[in-house]
């Protein structure tokens, strides 16, 4: 009987959705789930875990989706469109990747804490109020920086535990229905691959075994797993209420399966377990019960499906101080992990290793089945929660100081606008290692209906407005007593990017000059700023587009606007969310009553502080900045995320 190992390979064959012609991604297969099953996927990311292979390909997307969607402000008609759960499981590839690089750089080892709550139990170690406090943990000269800590998850003993379903259960129409629906369920169950007419002792076509799962809101996490018993080597496969495949996962080292992904759109689901085989044990069509191909492993297995966290969830409490830069990690039989402040407040929940949009030269760890990040805004205790799993898992948790401020003593972190064109490799955008060549701004003031006279005060709004949003408010508003930041622009200064601590916005070019279907995108999502020398864009083509076009600038013009200041302080806008990216900000609710300039595309009107009047450049615009919103639900995150203070402490003067 093979050892089971706590690995699973996951594979998502959904692809990005083609947006028009204009916004085609190249490179899209037309038959993704044939040419998947022919050529399983992920290979590189399974190596990498092995140890077999480091291979060097840069920030290209091992699973096909031509850019990573966390890093863009995406345009009103890609909502929905653009396939997040993909973008998701690519991540946690370049995560991988990322990981066994920086383990070869002989990083210091973790110190290591032993959970103190006994192995099978639960109850002492559950919540804020009762967590276990890691003494020494910090940033300061005596403190450990670095902590391993080895646990374990208690099973739940209050998840029911359903009969086994009857055959036939072998297709869609004909599931089992497991009564779990929406968020916050759970059950188990039991079946058997093999018993089923179309088995190995039936027609041979291959047994499948349905479960339904009902009405789960977008963004809920489902976790599964099967546990095969003897020799049975267990397929995992999920379908949208359409047939169509959300993922399928398994592991060959241990004929198991554990997932957990937060699923991509509110509806029915249907969970299909079979056996291993030379047509990867799945129908051809998931209505057919007799559309298999052959019968490939067999024999009996345990299922449990949830939509909650549940069960036992171990809390661990760490002092820190303000501006500490935290990243945690946890491999095993933990699925998610949270920090929450002092007063219980979710500040990242996640379920998945999103380690793989950080910036290359960030020492924060990744790698395993989820990770989250914290930029601590002020002085005191937090809390790393570990949940959503049976059985040993080992959490890694780590601090450093900001990254400039680490810097030598007087160090200033440049922003450069590039407001005359340039040439981009958009390899560092996760969408391949071509060259490309940008328009300048000067060729997109026709669009508004502007000359070459109205150039210098469209980037004297232009600068303004980022001036207020990065240099006033965050030395205004942030906790960073060293906050301290440089904006420059192409037409006041020679280009300094390329010299050590610069980085620089492209405004101009086109989506067809980029090859990238967005109006901005930035090359790292960097909590404390490592990177340094970080490039974004902020594409011109739709924002200066004719009307009616909910992506345009025009849409938003009339008679009595003033058109330089609002076009100004938009472009200002968008360009300061780019920067908020790579200095370490995800994307918050584009949909809720906070505006925030990390909110993520969809809703331009709100990034753009459209009054009630709907009408931009008029009395009633409201001023956007930096705040606390929670994160939107197209990404698979949770809880409220102080983007000024990340982005405040990115840039702390050099302290020597």
């Amino acid at each position: 009987m093979r050892a089971r190992a706590h690995r699973h390979r996951l594979v998502s064959v959904l692809t990005v959705t083609l947006l028009s012609t204009a916004l085609s991604v190249a490179g899209s297969p037309a038959h993704a789930d044939q040419r998947t099953e022919q050529n399983p996927p992920d290979r590189i990311a399974q190596q990498i875990t092995d140890g077999l292979q480091l291979a060097q390909r840069g920030a290209a997307s091992p699973g096909g989706l031509n850019f990573d969607p966390s890093l863009a402000l995406l345009p009103a008609e890609a909502r929905g469109k653009v396939n997040f759960l993909q973008a998701d499981v690519d991540r946690g590839a370049r995560g991988k990747l990322r990981a066994a690089q920086r383990n070869l750089a002989g990083l210091t080892a973790a110190t290591p804490y032993t959970e103190k709550e006994a192995v099978g139990t639960l109850g002492a170690n559950d919540t804020v109020p009762t967590a276990e406090r890691i003494a020494g943990f910090g940033t300061g000269a005596r403190q450990n920086s670095a902590v391993g800590i080895a646990g374990d998850l208690a099973d739940d003993p209050n998840i029911p535990t359903l009969p086994a379903g009857s055959e036939d259960n072998g297709s869609i129409p004909l599931a089992f229905d497991t009564g779990v629906s929406g968020a916050r369920q759970a059950v188990r169950t039991t079946g058997v691959i093999g018993d089923g007419p179309h088995g190995s002792a039936g027609d041979g076509h291959g047994d499948f075994d349905f479960y339904k799962v009902s009405g789960v809101p977008s963004g809920v996490p489902l976790t599964i797993d099967v546990g095969a018993q003897g020799d049975f080597n267990a397929i995992a496969r999920l379908y949208d209420a359409n047939g169509g495949t959300v993922f399928w996962a398994d592991d060959p080292s241990s004929g198991n399966v554990s997932v957990s992904l937060a699923l991509p759109t509110t509806g029915d689901y249907y969970l299909m377990v079979s056996g291993s085989g030379p047509n990867i044990g799945s129908p051809t069509d998931p209505n057919d019960p007799a559309s298999g191909t052959g019968a490939g492993s067999e024999g009996a297995y345990s299922l449990k499906l949830s939509t909650q966290q549940g069960g036992d969830q171990d809390v661990y409490g760490v002092d820190l101080k303000a501006g500490d830069v935290v990243g945690a990690t946890v491999t095993g039989s933990g699925h998610h992990l949270s920090f929450y402040d002092a007063v219980g407040t979710e500040l990242m929940g996640s379920t998945l290793d999103a380690s793989g949009s950080y910036a290359s030269a960030s020492p924060l760890p990744g790698g395993g089945n989820a990770t989250v990040d914290l930029v601590a805004p002020r002085a005191g205790r937090y809390y790393l929660a570990v949940s959503n799993g049976v059985g040993a898992y080992r959490a890694e948790l780590e601090a450093y100081r900001p990254g400039t401020e680490v810097e030598r003593k007087g160090t200033v972190q440049t922003l450069f606008l590039d407001f005359d064109g340039a040439r981009v490799n958009t390899s560092i955008f996760g969408s391949g290692g071509a060259q490309h060549d940008l328009s300048p701004l000067s060729a997109f003031l026709p669009g508004w209906g502007l000359g070459p006279a109205d150039e210098n005060k469209v980037i004297d709004a232009v600068v303004a407005s980022v001036k207020e949003n990065i240099a006033t408010d965050l030395a205004k508003k942030g906790t960073d007593p060293h906050f301290a930041v440089r904006v420059l622009n192409s037409r006041d200064n020679p280009d300094p990017f390329g010299r050590p601590d610069v980085s620089r916005v492209v405004v101009g070019g086109t989506i067809a000059e980029s090859g990238i279907p967005t109006i901005g995108i930035s090359s790292s999502i960097d909590p404390g700023n490592y990177g340094h020398e970080d490039t974004a864009l902020v594409l011109l083509d739709l924002l200066s587009a004719a009307t009616p076009n909910p992506n345009s600038l025009n849409s938003y013009l009339g008679p009595q606007s003033d058109k330089i200041g609002f076009i100004g302080r938009g472009l200002g806008n968008i360009i300061t969310h780019e920067i908020g990216h790579y200095s370490g900000n995800w994307h918050t609710d584009q949909f809720d009553d906070t505006a925030n300039l990390m909110d993520q595309g969809g809703n331009i009107a709100q990034m753009l502080g459209i009054g009630a009047d709907g009408i931009g450049g008029t009395a009633d615009d409201v001023d956007v900045d930096f705040t606390t919103d929670s994160y939107t639900p197209q990404e698979p995150f949770t809880g409220f995320e102080d983007t000024l203070n990340t982005t405040a402490w990115g840039y702390s003067r050099g302290l020597g």
